[in-house]
């Protein structure tokens, strides 16, 4: 027994292992150190039996504090391997320090293998043998390369409208639409904006724009709802639409006194173009109390009831524009300048002249003009026509080109208007002078009038004065 102890003992020496022993020896040593250093202060200094064992009890709890901080050290620091080695020493670096690098535990626990096996852990690769599935690329990762990732698409959203901005975005495109009557444009222009929920709102406005408009504003109206229903708008939101009129009816008179009646004739063609349903009359049978709404539904119903076939009520606005046939318009240029003669009121003229919306075919309102003067008797006729053209030129109701075709025209006429009108020749040059004098008209145009046979003059040595 003695022999194994001193082989075991021989053994931790050997192998660098301290014990308790070499402890308690190391501290008796230092204690030893600590009595020199004592005599030595003796020799040099008288010290008192006091102060003698007050600083020898101090070198003992020191020497105490280094055994136990030296012993605690050892045996939590140091283990060993199963060859017998300490383990994480560094051969190169002093007995008893540990690397503190080593991830193996310290703590004299387990067998020193990395966690989980080398899979856990940051930055790490995993176990061996792990198998990753395809992950989503992403896009706020570092390395994420776009044009690796295939074919992009961009997706433009376009936020929805709001009721106040609207009306500023669909009033200038109807007010557009009256200039240019094309539905496609309007529909492009349409699909352009995220109308959302309020959708039914353009067939509204575009129908209170029409009712302060002309009666061709009205149908081309009619003709854009028929044409953006069902294709962005469904009778659903044109039966919101204009039931939502039917409620605004005391506003809109207000500004439209024939609103009621205009109102009507906008639901009977809407119904007879299919826009909205044929029971829409049906939702409202005693269920009216204002009585502008009451107007405007008994107009549809007795327009729809006038048509024993259901077809489409074109007629309901009239026939505007040039679509009229040429001797109506003829008839109702006449009778605008008949009226003026006995009335002369300029602004009213002016008026039915605005209304008939045929700017091309103004030459015949001058040429119509200046044959009453030529068959008129006096000269009032001729200073109130000249007064009419000078304000129609004036404000750019008459063009330079329908001025000149209006007078042109009366002047390749002219030698079949003397057979009616002997003194033709001599009332045109008069009337012609005179629209010159006023700037009515250009002085190439008054050049051109013709003239009737030569020129009479009043003797052969006057000089050259023509006979009045």
């Amino acid at each position: 027994m003695a022999t194994d102890v001193e082989t075991w003992s021989s053994s931790q020496k050997a192998d660098g292992m301290s014990s308790y022993n070499d402890n308690l020896a190391e501290a008796n040593r230092s204690y030893s150190d600590c009595e020199d250093v004592l005599n030595e202060a003796e020799v040099n200094s008288n010290w008192t039996p006091q102060e003698k064992a007050l600083h020898e009890a101090r070198l003992k709890a020191k020497a105490k504090r280094r055994l136990r901080k030296s012993s605690s050290r050892n045996s939590t620091s140091e283990s060993f391997s199963e060859s017998g080695d300490l383990a994480g020493a560094d051969p190169n670096s002093p007995k008893g320090k540990v690397n503190t690098n080593d991830r193996k535990s310290r703590t004299g626990k387990g067998r020193g293998l990395p966690k989980k096996g080398g899979a856990g852990g940051k930055g790490v690769w995993g176990a061996a043998g792990m198998v990753y599935e395809d992950e989503e690329p992403d896009v706020r990762d570092p390395n994420y390369d776009e044009s690796a990732q295939g074919d992009t698409v961009y997706a433009k959203v376009v936020p929805e409208i709001d009721e106040r901005e609207l009306e500023k975005m669909v009033n200038p495109i109807v007010q557009e639409y009256f200039e240019h009557g094309d539905t496609k444009e309007v529909q492009l222009l349409l699909k352009e904006l995220n109308l959302g929920h309020n959708k039914y709102e353009f067939s509204s406005m575009a129908v209170s724009l029409s009712l302060e408009g002309k009666a061709s504003h009205r149908e081309l109206t009619s003709r854009l709802l028929s044409d953006l229903s069902g294709k962005l708008l469904s009778q659903n939101d044109m039966g919101r639409a204009f039931d939502k009129m039917l409620k605004e009816l005391p506003d809109l008179i207000l500004d439209t006194p024939e609103a009621p009646q205009m109102l009507g004739q906008f639901i009977a063609r809407a119904i007879a173009d299919h826009v909205l349903p044929m029971s829409f009359l049906d939702c409202y049978k005693g269920k009216v109390d204002c009585d502008h709404a009451r107007v405007a539904l008994d107009r549809a119903a007795v327009l729809l009831s006038m048509k024993r076939e259901m077809v489409r009520l074109d007629n309901v606005w009239g026939v505007g524009g040039g679509l009229r046939p040429v001797k109506h318009l003829i008839k109702e240029m006449n009778l605008l300048l008949k009226e003026y003669l006995i009335s002369g009121d300029v602004s009213e003229a002016e008026r039915c002249l605005r209304d008939l919306e045929v700017p091309h075919f103004h030459h015949e309102l001058v040429y119509e003009a200046v044959v009453m003067v030529l068959e008129a008797k006096g000269d009032k006729a001729s200073h109130m026509m000249m007064k009419l053209l000078q304000s129609f030129w004036k404000t750019g109701l008459i063009t330079v080109d329908q001025m000149n075709r209006g007078f042109q025209r009366v002047y390749d006429e002219l030698p079949e208007i003397s057979l009616d009108v002997p003194h033709a020749h001599s009332i045109m040059e008069t009337f012609v002078d005179l629209c010159y004098q006023e700037s009515v008209i250009t002085k190439q145009l008054r050049d051109v009038c013709p003239s009737r046979g030569r020129k009479r003059f009043v003797s052969e040595g006057d000089g050259g004065v023509i006979k009045s």
